[in-house]
């Protein structure tokens, strides 16, 4: 991908162009909110610090989805809604975009080796999506949608990041 890219604006011109043709060509699905969502997922999640930008009390950087589960159970309010939509973003993430690391993500040695990353995935979404008002009143319907529809939307980012690599291939 650095091949085709120089900056963030026109990453963010990738994104957007891979994603709605994926979403709304491919699938049928125009939904600009959705897709919008989506293209700020990935261009978040280029930075690793973004991935794993949430801390427990003591400071130790949460990388598994147990450890954020119990942290949210531990937060107020914003601080919570904003852990259980983490929690959405980490898991379509990593089973949409990169799939092939839930084997390391999900080894006999974690804590998620039991956890179905779709179903927290879905949950983590449909909680953030309860907090509907000021300021977040406007991204709550996305939220919904994103539960309803995790299994499609990460589908959607494995086709995504499909094409970006067949893209990059070319270059």
């Amino acid at each position: 991908m650095v091949a085709i890219v120089t900056g963030e604006n026109e990453l963010r011109r990738l994104f957007t162009a891979l994603t709605e043709h994926t979403f709304q060509v491919e699938f049928g699905v125009a939904d600009p909110p959705l897709t919008d969502y989506l293209v700020e997922l990935l261009l978040r999640f280029v930075k690793t610090e973004e991935i794993f930008r949430f801390r427990d009390t003591r400071g130790k950087r949460l990388e598994e989805v147990a450890e954020m589960m119990i942290e949210a159970e531990d937060r107020e309010a914003n601080p919570k809604r904003e852990l259980y939509r983490h929690i959405g973003d980490f898991t379509l993430f990593w089973s949409g975009v990169y799939p092939e690391a839930l084997k390391r993500l999900q080894a006999t040695d974690r804590r998620d080796y039991l956890l179905d990353y779709c179903a927290q995935g879905k949950r983590g979404y449909y909680i953030a999506s309860t907090f509907d008002e000021e300021p977040f009143q406007e991204e709550a319907p996305v939220l919904e949608r994103l539960s309803a529809d995790f299994e499609l939307c990460s589908f959607g980012l494995n086709r995504v990041r499909r094409e970006w690599e067949r893209l990059d291939c070319r270059n």
